[in-house]
């Protein structure tokens, strides 16, 4: 039976990646001279935490964080900022989570949404992955249309399309 995978996944080398040249941007120019703007990556946590000596110059080190990972292809949408915490004096942090798999909520409306469309294809939740079956593979691709026109807030692939 014909079948598809609703994935979020996130190229964690590249993420890497954008943080370094972030970092590097950020030492090299003059309006971050002598102040301790960075980001730091947390592998395991999968979490960025980007420190700045105020709120305006976290949010420049925000922006040029978000350039570079567009630039190196991840959609910023998988960040989820979490709230500014103030650490010592003036200086402030913030932790920003990269979201990654589809969470049991949002797997729900996928197939909730699935169903609603009267389509002749069934989802099923698979740990953080929506598995879509269906008897055609015309079903299939206008399932992954209909999926990719309703969800614009989470960035979504499509996956393991088997005949």
């Amino acid at each position: 039976m014909p079948s598809f995978d609703i994935v979020s996944e996130v190229n964690q080398v590249e993420v890497r990646n954008a943080v370094d040249q972030c970092n590097k941007e950020v030492t090299n120019r003059f309006d971050f001279k002598g102040s301790d703007a960075r980001v730091e990556i947390n592998d395991k946590e999968k979490t960025l935490t980007a420190f700045g000596d105020d709120d305006f110059k976290l949010s420049q080190v925000r922006d040029v964080l978000t350039g570079r990972l567009a630039k190196r292809g991840i959609d910023v949408r998988c960040l989820d900022l979490g709230k500014i915490e103030t650490i010592s004096g003036d200086k402030v942090k913030q932790v920003i989570k990269v979201r990654e798999g589809v969470d049991q909520e949002l797997g729900k409306k996928l197939i909730k949404l699935i169903k609603d469309s009267k389509m002749k294809v069934q989802g099923s939740i698979q740990g953080d992955v929506v598995r879509v079956t269906g008897a055609k593979k015309d079903l299939l691709q206008d399932a992954i249309a209909l999926v990719r026109k309703s969800i614009t807030d989470f960035p979504l692939q499509f996956k393991n399309f088997r005949d």
